[in-house]
């Protein structure tokens, strides 16, 4: 008797997904509450799991169809794995066509390779190799483990440098790269070591038709990604909806860098994480919405919704695209607290790890587009929210002070605002009352 694997409960709103990845194929064993399929919704990729112990008998779905909750997507059987198929005897003549010379090591045998120095050592075919790989991905995140699969990388043989050891993305990109440079290393050695010392005339006109293929002109059409066309769909509704205003101001940085150089030791040696620039903005913050609690408010309908509580849309690059996980009562939090909370998020949007109610809500957002090297921008607001801030790069500029031109590390902040419901003065004055913060720190701890 097989059971049904249905689509689970997504999260409030979401009503279909999309079918990323097949991570157990028909005939496979599955354990009870074992990933058998990925899915990809509005905002993050969630995994669907085997509610039986058994074999997935049936795929009802291809990868990239749209499925809505509660579709049957896969059925899995009772028993472990099926058996493979077993291959019909070859015939005499077919299994020996020819009879090995004396002494000469046999190059094949049924089943699998022979090393041809005739050892007797058998090699996996390379399915088996896929396979093995494929099964020590199954305890990866999602992300990790496509980017496995897709690789035909061992995981096993890499070593992870996120927490606990796990392995990463970039340390699965990074064994990837190093085997492709080996092979390739390998492969140039063994030609050199076979080239002759002259090559024949011949092989000129075979080198001479590769300009051609350089120069053709290609084009490559990829479906948009369910998280992808979402995104686009929000940023227009934004622009459509909302009365978008940019007001901008500059801030000099040098009074949080002279603190994180001289606290940055101790921080880290008491907390476990870098002092970083998020905490002092997201405190600068947390003071400013104070004084322009309008910043800090949404319209619903023909009403102002005002809260008495910041929490923070932190903008994070994820693979495919940018998510927005939320810290949570962030004035009530510590440096430590903030930076801890960014930097969890950071490592779960990298692996595709970040779960709907991570995602949900948010009164503001801060988007540090620095870290990419922006020098500039008009950040776009995340609906329903009024306003988000945009940080950009630090740079060396002239600046006067006291009468005298100085060099001093400076940063642009931008801050795009719902004119509807914020005024131009509003804006400016909370944009001055985080740039006063950052310039002079000690703001944030006697809260003026």
């Amino acid at each position: 008797m097989a059971t049904d694997v249905k689509v689970p409960t997504l999260g409030e709103s979401i009503t279909e997904a999309t079918i990323g990845q097949w991570l157990k194929q028909p005939g496979e064993a599955v354990a009870q509450d074992e990933p058998i399929a990925s899915l990809e919704t509005d905002k993050v990729s969630v995994e669907v799991n085997s509610p039986v112990a058994g074999t997935l008998s049936e795929q009802l779905f291809k990868e990239g169809d749209t499925v809505e909750v509660g579709a049957i997507i896969a059925r899995v059987g009772e028993g472990g794995a099926a058996a493979a198929p077993s291959k019909p005897e070859p015939k005499a003549e077919e299994a020996k066509p020819t009879e090995p010379k004396t002494g000469e090591p046999q190059a094949t045998v049924a089943g699998g390779a022979v090393n041809p120095a005739g050892a007797g050592e058998q090699v996996r075919p390379r399915d088996e190799d896929a396979q093995a790989a494929h099964d020590a991905a199954l305890t990866l995140s999602p992300a990790v483990r496509r980017a496995v699969l897709e690789l035909h990388v061992d995981p096993s043989a890499i070593k992870g440098s996120g927490k606990d050891g796990r392995i990463t993305k970039d340390d699965v990109l990074a064994a990837a790269k190093g085997k492709d440079e080996s092979a390739t290393a390998k492969a140039g050695a063994v030609a050199e070591s076979k080239a002759p010392s002259s090559p024949p005339p011949a092989s000129a006109p075979a080198s001479a038709a590769a300009p051609t293929a350089a120069g053709e002109r290609k084009e490559e059409r990829v479906k948009m990604t369910r998280l992808r066309q979402t995104i686009a769909t929000r940023l227009k509704e934004a622009q459509n909806t909302a009365a978008l205003l940019t007001t901008f101001n500059d801030v000099d940085m040098s009074a949080v860098i002279e603190a994180r150089a001289r606290y940055k030791d101790l921080f880290e040696k008491k907390h476990g994480i870098r002092l970083g620039f998020m905490g002092f903005f997201v405190k600068a913050v947390a003071l400013a919405v104070r004084d322009v609690p309008s910043v800090n408010a949404r319209i619903e309908g023909d009403e102002i919704v005002y809260s008495n509580f910041l929490d923070v849309s932190v903008a994070v690059s994820a693979p495919k695209g940018l998510v927005v996980p939320v810290v949570r009562s962030a004035d009530a939090m510590s440096f430590a607290e903030i930076e801890k909370t960014i930097a969890e998020f950071g490592k779960k949007a990298k692996d595709g790890t970040l779960s709907m109610d991570e995602m949900k809500g948010g009164t503001f957002t801060i988007s540090n587009g620095g870290v990419f090297g922006s020098l500039l921008s008009t950040p776009i607001i995340n609906p329903p929210q009024s306003a988000v801030l945009g940080m950009h790069r630090i740079e060396e500029r002239p600046v006067v002070k006291d009468g005298q031109i100085v060099a001093r590390p400076m940063m642009y902040l931008a801050l795009s605002y719902d004119h509807r419901l914020v005024d131009g003065r509003e804006a400016v004055t909370f944009l001055v009352r985080v740039k006063e913060a950052i310039e002079d720190p000690t703001r944030l701890l006697i809260d003026l």
